[in-house]
């Protein structure tokens, strides 16, 4: 059976009506390459037919280039800072230079940039790619991507009338592990939290810490169907976890940065080495 969202006061989410649960997970097949201004909504909802509860993952960088969000690195005049940096980088200075333009506070300058962006967002180079774009050009992630997301939820709605999640994920690098996994980087109609704190383990224990990133969960699970390089679909659509709520708090899973204790120690070594 699928798994249910309940969205009483008692804050029980996931809870299965039978032991078993079955999840249903599709790409999007046939969607063409995109440019600026192009009806990304339209073109997805041309090639799926919605249910209630559905959940719309959409990778980043196709919302990136319909809005725009493409820079002709020839274009780019380097700092003095960018300068710096690059040096230690041995790295283009121009790429340097979007890299700032793009975050607000930069936690490590090498061997790599990891960087804060607006937002809250932490990710290394302030997640510009320079592998889905032609050449010379670089693509920025998107502004404001929970307002994309809330803005295909309820176009789909409009035309529809089904309640939609709507995620826009990236690939992410995770301290302590190699390698990328999917993540959410923006999201309309979820929490991105499950709670579980209050309730109780196997054994009746009652549970005082766990707080499930299940916005990134589901991210990742979609990035698996989307694939990387020339053969991946940038659109996948999960079908039977109802996580719908009629809500846009994405910002729940950003860490307060005064009780991020890595970020206070990256600052802290940062500061001791200049």
């Amino acid at each position: 059976m699928n798994a249910i969202l309940y969205n009483g006061s008692d804050d029980k989410r996931f809870v299965p009506e039978e032991s078993q649960m079955r999840i249903e997970a599709f790409t999007i097949d046939g969607l063409p390459l995109v440019g600026e201004g192009d009806d990304l909504a339209g073109m997805i909802l041309d090639r799926v037919d919605f249910e209630n509860y559905d959940i719309l993952a959409i990778a980043s960088t196709v919302v990136s280039k319909v809005e725009g969000r493409v820079r002709e690195i020839s274009e780019i005049t380097p700092s003095d800072e960018a300068q710096r940096i690059a040096q230690k980088l041995d790295e283009d200075p121009r790429f340097v230079e979007a890299v700032l333009d793009e975050c607000e506070e930069v936690l490590i300058e090498a061997p790599f940039m990891l960087v804060r962006r607006r937002g809250g967002h932490v990710c290394v180079s302030a997640g510009i790619d320079r592998s889905n774009i032609e050449e010379g050009k670089l693509l920025m992630l998107p502004k404001n991507p929970s307002q994309t997301a809330a803005a295909i939820r309820s176009r789909i709605f409009e035309e529809t009338g089904k309640k939609v999640t709507v995620l826009i994920t990236d690939t992410n690098g995770r301290a302590f592990r190699v390698g990328q996994t999917g993540i959410a980087i923006g999201a309309s109609g979820m929490r991105p939290l499950l709670n579980w704190v209050g309730r109780f383990d196997l054994f009746g224990n009652v549970l005082t810490v766990t707080n499930e990133a299940i916005i990134d969960e589901i991210a990742g699970f979609a990035n698996l169907l989307m694939g990387e390089g020339d053969g991946g679909t940038p659109a996948v659509v999960i079908r039977g976890l109802r996580v719908f709520e009629d809500v846009d708090v994405f910002s729940d899973i950003i860490r307060d940065e005064n009780e991020d204790v890595i970020i206070a120690a990256l600052r802290q070594m940062k500061s001791r080495d200049t």
